[in-house]
């Protein structure tokens, strides 16, 4: 869809306030206990200003009058920030006793009064690391120098719920063990390529392991959607976009074999495409974003010899080399149930069907000057026994059947450009028969682009995005399913003295799970306004009068920093 840039420009300048702008990103409230005793302690407080490679680093001790170390019924980390100037969007980490727990960014701050998120996450399948003191990280990287100055004052709480007989001890594993960088300083999060290796030795009785991986692309990988195959750059103008194409596949592999993979959900970061697509209600999973999850289960009985065995995190593409780009930030979590016995586990692999990378095809399509389909297919089918200490013997199948397609095109010297992606799948674990895990998903994204001038300041732009997901995480965690759908447009305009940037955002978001917990909320924007804003479901409350007329009141966009497809990136 191509926009009238003078119509949202004319429209831009009308839309002037003060008012500090609530950002927020549309999702379902934190299915917590109630009438039960709350006991809430302050993690960290800070202003991230230069803040580069410097994370703020704390001692996280657990309460001690919510009940036993560990009997908590739920636990979450409540989030708060400020900021009034310019500045980037940032990538935040949250690390606790070396493992990964929140992956977060930054909305764009505007100059004025400024803007405010708020956002509470639910940490309690993170549990057992909350059981003792440890060390609490959060890395975010900020800069200010000139044209930047936009500081981010963070407040992080962390909020324990007593168990009762109402709610009970919330279901955890035995043993977390993370998947990282391991470091003490920073989050533990590593940068690849090349694949992050770790050596990790499991306990002996250990009879069931799931894995949760973080994964999301940055600077040049930053829209890898975008990116063409390298056959086709020489076609492109010169800076028009990146090379190794737009498919990408998140591996984790146990002693050189692959485990399992995920077809990555693209974040939209909040200065991605054209910045005021994203004020103020972000793109689905920016404030919190997605992570995938891999039965390790029938790898078991090889982990449970007492020796070290290595765990492979990588990012490979379509291209003849698999190679990828600068960068994807990957970390990971083992959950693992150990068995009442201290008896050894054995048993072993008795099918084993997984190639090492997905079978994938580029084709050249007649609706544009350059245009080109990527296709790709993943199977995996994976079949082993596992014979507990204790006698008990479980047969486990693991499957992924997994497609995507990417197809783009580039006229009138690329200054028209469209893309449209869908990635979808099932995966799938029984344990006995009996489902242990499931992730059903489909990930729709199509973007239109066009620049309205030659010398490329000024384009307009149109997205829908989609994040379609029934999830089984693991047996201790319940089964849900998520639909949000957001559909933005909009135009950016960079300016001497201050850029102009408009746009609407319309967004449909449905949640229930197995309990019978339900939330839907639709909610519109223009103009930096909330236009419409309906809630309902058992989680829905009353939205709170006194925000919704902040977020009525909008904010401008001045001295937003313009960020262009394939050229952007999150500090």
């Amino acid at each position: 869809m191509r926009l009238s840039a003078f119509a949202l420009t004319a429209a831009l300048v009308r839309t002037a306030s003060s008012a500090v702008l609530e950002n927020f990103q549309v999702t379902q409230p934190a299915i917590l206990p109630s009438g039960v005793k709350q006991c809430t302690v302050e993690v960290l407080r800070r202003d991230f200003a230069s803040s580069y490679g410097h994370a703020e680093v704390v001692e996280l001790i657990p309460p001690t009058d919510c009940g036993p170390l560990g009997s908590w019924s739920a636990i979450t980390l409540n989030l708060t920030v400020t900021s009034n100037g310019t500045q980037y969007d940032r990538l935040g980490v949250f690390t606790f006793q070396n493992v990964e727990i929140w992956r977060t960014s930054t909305p764009e701050p505007t100059r004025g009064d400024g803007i405010r998120w708020t956002y509470v996450k639910d940490v309690t399948k993170y549990l057992p690391l909350f059981e003792k003191p440890g060390t609490f990280i959060f890395q975010l990287d900020n800069i200010i120098q000139e044209g930047l100055d936009g500081v981010y004052s963070t407040v992080v709480g962390a909020t324990y719920y007593a168990s009762s007989e109402k709610h009970p001890t919330a279901a955890k594993a035995d043993l977390i063990i993370p998947l990282s960088t391991l470091a003490n300083d920073t989050g533990n999060d590593a940068a690849v390529p090349p694949g992050f290796s770790l050596n990790v030795t499991l306990p002996t009785n250990t009879i069931k392991v799931f894995a949760e991986l973080y994964a999301s692309g940055n600077s040049q990988e930053e829209f890898w959607y975008l990116n063409a195959p390298n056959d086709y750059l020489e076609e492109l103008p010169d800076g028009t976009t990146y090379g190794q194409g737009p498919f990408r596949e998140v591996r984790l592999l146990v002693d050189g074999r692959l485990s399992g993979v995920a077809f990555p959900y693209a974040v939209l970061f909040t200065g991605g495409i054209i910045p005021s697509f994203w004020r103020p209600i972000a793109a689905y999973g920016a404030l919190d974003l997605p992570t995938y999850f891999i039965d390790v289960t029938p790898f078991a009985s090889l982990l449970a010899d007492g020796n070290p065995h290595n765990f492979t995190i990588d990012v490979a593409s379509a291209e003849n080399d698999h190679a990828i780009l600068g960068n994807w930030f990957v970390s990971g979590a083992l959950y693992v149930v150990l068995d009442t016995s201290p008896k050894p586990t054995t048993g072993g692999i008795t099918v084993y069907e997984a190639d090492p990378y997905a079978s994938s095809s580029v084709s050249r399509t007649d609706t544009g000057d350059v245009a080109f389909t990527v296709s790709a297919e993943r199977t995996i089918h994976i079949e082993a026994t596992v014979i507990s200490g204790s006698g008990e013997t479980t047969t486990v199948v693991w499957t992924q059947n997994l497609s995507y397609e990417n197809k783009q095109t580039f006229d009138a010297n690329a200054t028209v450009q469209t893309m449209r992606q869908t990635a979808s799948g099932t995966t799938k674990s029984t344990h006995n028969g009996k489902s242990a895990l499931s992730d059903v998903f489909e990930y729709p994204l199509d973007i239109d682009f066009t620049y309205e001038n030659e010398n490329l300041t000024s384009w307009t732009s149109s997205l829908n995005h989609t994040y379609d997901r029934a999830l089984l995480p693991s047996p201790l965690q319940i089964e849900n399913k998520i639909h949000n759908e957001q559909g933005v447009v909009g135009f950016f305009e960079i300016r001497t003295g201050g850029n102009l940037g408009n746009g609407t955002s319309n967004n449909s978001f449905t949640y229930g799970d197995v309990l019978g917990n339900t939330y839907s909320r639709t909610v519109n924007a223009a103009l930096n306004n909330i236009t419409f804003d309906e809630e309902s479901g058992s989680l829905a409350g009353d939205i709170d009068k006194e925000l919704q007329a902040d977020r009525m009141a909008g904010g401008g966009d001045e001295g937003i920093q313009a960020r262009l497809p394939g050229r952007g990136e999150v500090s």
